[in-house]
């Protein structure tokens, strides 16, 4: 998912922001045709695979929802709670913001089960907002496993996600530190380290941790900036109860440049 966050106010000592959640993962359709009977690397999958990653690739870079969705099941199922609908209204609205979106997807590896075909790729999504008038840049990498039967995709999960928003002329560059898994009620560490000198600048900031759930997709999230005392956010945060996966996000703001980066945080069963 990416995190698409608008500036609604700056007063005083704090400023606050809206946060949209907004799918922007596609994932890749398999041929009911192909009778694979065992896992495959990248370089042993059939051709009919390769050209249909890249013609999912070109229909997403074109802004075609219909011609994306057509991969999808009626009956979808998606591990965050989406389904086709959702999906389709997320790919929708993050398009109408960010209309030049450019996506390339790898095949990291394939398998067969019976007739499901399973699918893990790697997608890499770029691009700048409708707007233009605040340099607002977008860049994701989303890990997923894919199932399908017959024509359609049947399920998804994402493995791993990392998405970046800057805006502005000189946005900071945040190096994140978080884990990719804790368990349920563990502590963990969450930095976002600002890494070139800040000189006289302030910085403003804060981290948030919210679970993933379909509906947040679509409903605003608001966060309060604080002051920070030092060049980034050093926080250490804890692990909800029950298992799930978790959005973690730094918000860094320097001036009127601003740099926003979510990962995923798999909670697992102890």
């Amino acid at each position: 998912m990416a995190k698409i966050i608008h500036l609604l106010m700056k007063r005083n000592k704090t400023l606050t922001v809206s946060i949209s959640l907004i799918s922007s993962l596609l994932a890749i359709g398999l041929s009911s045709t192909w009778k694979l009977a065992q896992a495959g690397q990248p370089g042993t999958a059939p051709a009919t695979l390769t050209n249909l990653l890249t013609q999912i690739d070109s229909a997403a870079n074109q802004g075609n929802v219909n011609g994306v969705m057509q991969f999808y099941s009626p009956t979808f199922t998606h591990g965050d709670g989406l389904n086709r609908k959702a999906m389709e209204q997320s790919l929708t609205g993050l398009w109408q913001r960010y209309p030049k979106l450019r996506y390339t997807t790898k095949l990291e590896s394939w398998k067969s089960e019976g007739n499901t075909i399973i699918a893990e790729t790697v997608t890499n999504i770029s691009g700048v907002s409708a707007s233009g008038n605040n340099n607002s840049t977008l860049q994701s990498t989303i890990k997923s496993r894919q199932k399908v039967t017959g024509l359609k995709i049947i399920h998804q999960d994402i493995l791993s996600e990392r998405t970046q928003l800057t805006a502005g002329n000189k946005p900071p560059q945040v190096e994140i530190k978080l884990p990719q898994q804790v368990k349920v009620g563990e502590k963990y560490s969450f930095d976002a380290i600002v890494k070139e000198p800040l000189g006289e600048d302030l910085l403003l900031g804060t981290a948030m941790e919210e679970p993933i759930q379909g509906n947040k997709l679509l409903n605003p999230t608001i966060a309060n900036l604080e002051f920070l005392n030092s060049g980034g956010l050093f926080k250490t945060g804890r692990a909800p109860s029950t298992p799930g996966p978790q959005w973690v996000s730094a918000v860094i703001r320097r001036g009127e440049d601003m740099t926003i980066v979510t990962q995923r945080l798999q909670v697992v069963k102890r």
